[in-house]
């Protein structure tokens, strides 16, 4: 593997798992309140508009980073877009609260 390469995917991993605390963070507090819905309307564009790039250049590491990124992204705004109730419906579906007070 070559220096570009090498640079290329631990940029593209970072990429990928920027997403994950604020997505954890929203499941384990139950709380999308903190997040820009604006920031997140023009991430979620940007990140469709990468992958329908990467398809239509055939670029299979645009389209596997932006597919996960995409994803995160979605998930993060979708859960934002939800009412309270429903945010913490889909929270308690991914990560149950344990103890007395969950």
């Amino acid at each position: 593997m070559n220096a570009v390469t090498a640079v290329s995917l631990f940029a593209a991993s970072l990429s990928m798992i920027s997403y994950v605390p604020q997505a954890w963070g929203i499941i384990r507090s139950r709380n999308s309140d903190a997040i820009s819905l604006r920031m997140y309307v023009i991430t979620v564009t940007g990140f469709a508009t990468w992958l329908l790039y990467g398809i239509l250049k055939g670029q299979w590491a645009i389209i596997t980073q932006n597919v996960v990124c995409l994803g995160l992204s979605a998930f993060i705004l979708t859960m934002k877009l939800l009412p309270a109730d429903k945010t913490k419906e889909v929270a308690d579906t991914v990560a149950p609260k344990v103890g007395a007070d969950g």
